[in-house]
């Protein structure tokens, strides 16, 4: 399991401010953190070169970009066996109507968050793609009515 970093409030203030929007200036994260400019990049340096901050991303409405319906696929895989799984994950992976891969516990071994232009899309999806594979032993689907992104991501406070 990897370990923690270390973070002081500083670094807790600009992980807050690039995580509710990546585009904040260095100059605006200096001053929001009560720090110089030099001393914020310095810091989000290390932040980035600790593994804290993994990547700049940018959120798209799948809507305007044709696809509207949004849906998780619950799929569970028989065998579930490490180059099986691996080979499914790079099916998937491959596959532009996914928006994000997850290998869980319980009933079903994947969530699988995809993105299509309609239902006929979504059955084809669901059809031809994922059932359709010989490893894939049952797939549930749920549509996704409308989402919400929880607060920045903080550290567990310290128990003492």
């Amino acid at each position: 399991m990897p370990q923690s970093v270390s973070l002081d409030p500083v670094d807790l203030t600009i992980l807050r401010l690039l995580q509710n929007n990546s585009r904040t200036t260095n100059r605006d994260l200096a001053t929001a953190a009560g720090i110089a400019p030099s001393t914020c990049l310095d810091r989000v340096h290390r932040l980035r070169d600790a593994g804290v901050i993994t990547g700049y991303t940018v959120k798209l409405d799948p809507a305007k970009l044709g696809r509207p319906l949004q849906a998780f696929l619950a799929v569970r895989l028989q065998p579930h066996r490490r180059p099986i799984v691996a080979e499914f994950v790079a099916h998937a992976r491959g596959l532009p109507e996914v928006r994000a891969l997850f290998h869980v516990t319980g009933h079903d071994d994947f969530l699988v968050h995809v993105a299509v232009a309609g239902v006929g899309e979504l059955q084809r999806l669901v059809l031809d793609e994922f059932t359709a594979r010989t490893e894939v032993a049952l797939v549930h689907t749920n549509l996704i009515f409308e989402e919400w992104s929880g607060p920045a991501m903080m550290p567990p406070p310290a128990h003492g």
